[in-house]
């Protein structure tokens, strides 16, 4: 089976013909590196010098595609010059290959190169020298240096500098997508806590004048009306009030006006307020304390606010009571209502309250539980009941 070579590169084309052409430059006008009487020319005459020039010239070809294979047999291509009258362009060239093949050779080739040639320089000087003991003996050592060992650690440099652009490059590269991930992460989490801040501040009001308006149309009696439409006024007006806070908040982008302040726990008796308003028997145990993280207090809030309108959508008549307790590390946050397996909600929704007051707790490393649980002393034997774990510790809250 044929070896297939790897095509040339245009650049390479280019230098070798370059390289061909000089040669026979000075080929032709009979210019060599040592006269026809030295002793070390075995093949006297213009025309043996020509072998190694064009072998070199092909190994030009070879130097990106397949450098390590130019390199052996410029090498040999040179051992054939110094046999001859020689050629300058024979010699340029070889340091080009050896050049070439430290750039673009492996990366263990490109390490051993010029720690090889660096030996045969050091052995070109010491060994001349020692056996002759001229001083003119030293100049093997200069040329050898100069044709092997100085293409050679130039190419590695280049590499090194190359790879260590390309390092950069890569970290660059590599940053500049960890950044994208973190503005999408960023992005997402913010989506997420508008959704939450939304849901959590409009889907009372909006249930509530759901429930309202439906027992509205239902009774034929003016005094129930009348008071159904009470209601549903005073949660629409409240409601677009809600939303325009939250909508002032996401238009300011100048840092002009001050944030609306963000709900505390201190509200809690105008939201049980709203919620009787609506029809619910609440009865509120809290015992918060001072000086709580504000992240924990808004979650506290936001969790009895939605668990307050899953009970006018959801719950069965009864009373519902919201408890709030703190210790040493937590604040607890217990609310339940009367359970009567209601399949249907006396109001639609969009079933995200449950996973909000999730989200709410997971961000302060908490927990939270939501379900029916056993109570004999409540209607049908159970309850809903909503249980909260918010850490009250700053390690907790990072």
């Amino acid at each position: 089976m044929a070896v297939r070579l790897p095509r040339p590169r245009r650049f390479d084309c280019y230098a070798a013909a370059a390289g061909l052409l000089g040669g026979l430059l000075l080929w032709g006008i009979g210019l060599g590196v040592r006269p026809a009487d030295e002793p070390v020319v075995l093949f006297d005459g213009k025309w043996p010098l020509l072998v190694p020039l064009v072998v070199m010239a092909a190994c030009e070809l070879l130097r990106r595609s397949a450098p390590r294979t130019g390199l052996l047999i410029g090498t040999a291509a040179l051992i054939g010059d110094t046999l001859t009258q020689g050629s300058l362009v024979t010699v340029i060239m070889y340091t080009d290959v050896m050049y070439a093949a430290v750039l673009y050779g492996p990366p263990a080739s490109a390490r051993r190169i010029p720690w090889i040639t660096g030996l045969l320089t050091v052995a070109g000087t010491v060994v001349p020298f020692a056996l002759w003991r001229q001083p003119e003996a030293l100049l093997i050592g200069v040329a050898v240096g100069i044709v092997s060992f100085a293409p050679a650690s130039t190419g590695l440099i280049v590499r090194n500098h190359r790879e260590a652009a390309d390092a950069a490059l890569l970290r660059a590269e590599q940053t500049a997508l960890l950044a994208e991930m973190d503005r999408v992460q960023a992005v997402t989490a913010e989506r997420s806590r508008m959704a939450r801040e939304l849901h959590d501040m409009v889907a009372n009001h909006l249930s509530a004048i759901a429930i309202h308006s439906t027992a509205a149309l239902s009774l034929d009696d003016p005094a129930t009306t009348r008071q159904a439409l009470g209601v549903i006024r005073e949660n629409s007006v409240e409601g677009l009030a809600e939303m325009r806070r939250l909508i002032g908040i996401l238009r300011d982008d100048g840092g002009d006006t001050e944030p609306a302040a963000a709900p505390t726990l201190d509200g809690l008796g105008a939201l049980v307020d709203g919620a009787r308003a609506n029809g619910l028997d609440v009865t509120l145990d809290a015992a918060p304390g001072e000086n709580l993280p504000a992240p924990v207090e808004l979650a506290a809030y936001r969790i009895v606010q939605e668990s307050l309108t899953n009970a006018l959508k959801h719950g069965s008549p009864g009373t519902v009571l919201v408890r709030l307790t703190r210790d040493e590390t937590a604040l607890r946050v217990r609310v339940t209502s009367p359970y009567g397996g209601r399949d249907t909600p006396r109001a639609p929704g969009s079933g995200a309250g449950l996973v909000g007051m999730r989200e709410r707790a997971a961000l302060l490393r908490g927990s939270f539980e939501a379900g029916a649980v056993a109570d004999p002393g409540a209607p049908g034997g159970k309850i809903w009941a909503v249980c909260a774990v918010l850490p009250l510790t700053e390690g907790d809250l990072a």
